[in-house]
């Protein structure tokens, strides 16, 4: 059950935002509506999700895992109903999709340099953040700086929105249900 209203005043941002959410996806996001309750924070918000979603120096799949593992680890279970949406509709199979929880007891499935990315993630999600400089090296040298900035920042925007989507009391959508899988409780 949500620790805020899911009924946000009906502002105008709030009612674009719903427009537009139910073109993209089907249905009105519900972090959307719980950040709807100040448009003041809303609208900057989402502007810089808009700009997030614009950059593409990191591989698409490769952002996917990070912003997947931050979730898990962070256990919001909004965002991983949502992140195993969004790996279907990045053509992730879903049984790799479905082993991102636990990637490491499943090596085989992930190359290398996914790991790296996960574990990567993972480092940057502990408190405090146990990223090395060696873990970091051997992401630059393998992405380059560009891409590497990028995973930073990604894994950095999905502690934001997991850990704030997690403190609402979010909990799945139903976009999983749409999956042929189901994420991990």
């Amino acid at each position: 059950m949500a620790r805020i209203s899911l009924d946000p005043p009906r502002s105008l941002p709030v009612r674009m935002v719903g427009a537009y959410s139910k073109r993209q996806y089907g249905k009105v996001l519900e972090p959307a509506l719980a950040i709807g309750h100040n448009t003041k924070v809303l609208v900057p918000y989402l502007r810089f999700e808009q700009k997030v979603a614009k950059w593409h120096a990191l591989d698409e799949g490769l952002k996917h895992l990070a912003v997947m593992v931050v979730s898990a680890r962070i256990g919001c279970e909004w965002c991983m109903d949502f992140a195993y949406w969004a790996s279907q509709k990045l053509g992730m199979s879903p049984e790799k999709a479905g082993k991102v929880p636990s990637w490491r007891e499943h090596r085989d499935t992930f190359s290398e340099t996914e790991q790296l990315v996960m574990e990567y993630a993972e480092a940057m999600t502990a408190t405090p953040p146990t990223v090395t400089d060696e873990l970091s090296g051997r992401l630059q040298k393998e992405l380059g700086e560009r891409a590497f900035v990028e995973l930073t920042m990604m894994a950095a925007m999905e502690n934001l929105r997991s850990r704030v989507n997690s403190a609402f009391g979010l909990t799945g959508q139903g976009f999983s249900d749409q999956c042929e899988i189901r994420p991990a409780r």
